[in-house]
C-alpha cells in the first residue's frame, strides 16, 4: 500500500479538488483507493456525501487516528491512500508527511502561493519524504507557469511534469459528487488528471496498465522521475 499526502500551508490551493480527482482517477484504473479527509472543513467528505457511492472510500480522519486507520486500510487491501490535509496545521501536515511515501504540494502560480510553498516544503521534508510541487489552477496561456518555476529555481524544489490548468470542469460537478473525468471524460481537465496520476504512480512504484489509464481519453501519459467502508466488497 502506498500513501500520498496532499499538503499546503495555505488555504485555497486546490488540495481537496486535486485529492478527489486523483482518487476517482485511481479507482478508474482499477486501484482500491481510500481518501482520508484530515481537514476539519471536510470538503472531501461532503463531496462523498453528494456522490452517494461507496467508492472511492472517503474517511473523515484526525491526525491521532491516522496510523491506526492506515493499518485498517492495509488490512482491507487498499492499494493507495490519499491524505487531504488542512491548511495552517503544521502538526497534521508533519504527521501526514511522516507516514506518506510522497508529499504533493499544489501551488497556484501567484505570489501568495509562492510565499507559502517554502513553509510547506520545510514541514514535509522534516520526515525526509520525497516532496514534489504540482502547479495547479494555472492560466491556459501566459508566462505564469514559467515565472513560478523560475521563482523557485534556487530552492531545490522538484516540480511534477504535469501542470493542472484552471478549467471549469474541475469544479462544475463537484456539488453532485462528480469529477471532471466523469463529466467530460474526453476533456482537457480529465487528460491532465490522468497524466498526473500516471506520473504519480510511476514515482511511488505502484504500476498499473497505462493503456487502461487512457482508455477513455487519448491523452499522452507522462511518466517520470477504518472503517469498514475502506474496502471493496
Amino acid at each position: 500500500m502506498k500513501v500520498v499526502a496532499v499538503e499546503s500551508s495555505k488555504g485555497g490551493t486546490g488540495k481537496s479538488t486535486l485529492s478527489i480527482h486523483l482518487a476517482v482517477a485511481a479507482e478508474a484504473v482499477g486501484l482500491v483507493v481510500a481518501l482520508f479527509d484530515l481537514d476539519p472543513q471536510a470538503s472531501a467528505a461532503v463531496w462523498s456525501d453528494h456522490r452517494g457511492e461507496a467508492f472511492p472510500a472517503v474517511v473523515p480522519a484526525q491526525a491521532p487516528r491516522l496510523r491506526g486507520l492506515l493499518r485498517q486500510a492495509q488490512d482491507k487491501g487498499v492499494d493507495i491512500v490519499i491524505l487531504d490535509t488542512p491548511p495552517h496545521a503544521d502538526g497534521v501536515s508533519a504527521e501526514a508527511g511522516a507516514v506518506a511515501d510522497l508529499v504533493l504540494i499544489p501551488c497556484r502560480p501567484s505570489s501568495l502561493d509562492l510565499g507559502a510553498v517554502g513553509a510547506t516544503i520545510r514541514v514535509a521534508r522534516t520526515a525526509g519524504t520525497p516532496t514534489w510541487v504540482v502547479i495547479n489552477a494555472a492560466p491556459a496561456q501566459g508566462v505564469e507557469v514559467a515565472e513560478t518555476k523560475a521563482a523557485l529555481a534556487d530552492s531545490g524544489v522538484y516540480f511534477a511534469p504535469v501542470v493542472i490548468h484552471q478549467r471549469k470542469a474541475f469544479s462544475s460537478r463537484l456539488h453532485e459528487g462528480r469529477t471532471a473525468g466523469e463529466h467530460e471524460p474526453r476533456g482537457k481537465a480529465a487528460a491532465e488528471i490522468e497524466s498526473l496520476l500516471a506520473w504519480l504512480l510511476a514515482v511511488i512504484g505502484l504500476p498499473v496498465d497505462q493503456a487502461s489509464a487512457v482508455e477513455s481519453n487519448p491523452a499522452t501519459v507522462v511518466t517520470g522521475h477504518l472503517d469498514s467502508t475502506v474496502a471493496h466488497p
